[in-house]
């Protein structure tokens, strides 16, 4: 089973913001339509042969709890091993996530492993409750040139792309979920 999490935000409000790039992404991969919430992993979920996509309803802050619920779900990992992964099981090999990142410039993208989270509290929030940064990570850019105004982090992430910006990551998830899905 493989398991790719897109990080976000749930809610109207928050469509086409910055901060749910990870959201945007699984809707290229895996269509806009018919997602299903499922309550046991507080998570909008989609799933084809081998693999579960999800959107953590928990917000980004609180995205470790539904990665947690999800991957104990499928005995991807056990609580009674130090620091929660099976022996025989590599979440780098089963846990993807998708998020947005303030270090990188938008239309520009990297895939990274066993990596601390930057500074994103979604990707923090994973690590915390997995008890491991051993997973693999798709990070989106979106730093613009109106991050140089005054305008705090928070606000920047939770403003919504233009329709340039979108146009433009559009084009960037072209090149990087193949890259990504090779991984797979």
């Amino acid at each position: 089973m493989q398991i790719i999490i897109g990080l976000g935000n749930p809610g109207s409000k928050y469509a086409d913001t910055r901060h749910n790039a990870g959201w945007l992404t699984l809707d290229h991969i895996a269509g806009s339509e018919n997602w299903k919430e499922e309550k046991k992993f507080n998570a909008l979920i989609k799933e084809a042969p081998g693999y579960l996509y999800i959107k953590p309803l928990s917000f980004m802050n609180k995205s470790g709890e539904s990665a947690y619920k999800a991957l104990s779900f499928y005995k991807l990992i056990d609580k009674h091993f130090l620091g929660g992964i099976k022996k025989e099981q590599s979440l780098q090999d089963c846990l993807y996530v998708i998020q947005d990142d303030l270090d990188l410039n938008l239309g520009t993208w990297k895939i990274s492993q066993d990596s601390r989270s930057g500074g994103n509290r979604g990707i923090q929030s994973i690590i915390t409750h997995l008890k491991t940064q051993k997973f693999t990570r798709l990070r989106l850019g979106i730093k613009t040139d109106k991050l140089h105004n005054p305008l705090p982090a928070d606000k920047f992430v939770l403003q919504r792309f233009s329709n340039e910006e979108l146009k433009l990551l559009n084009k960037t998830l072209t090149e990087a979920i193949p890259a990504l899905q090779e991984l797979f």
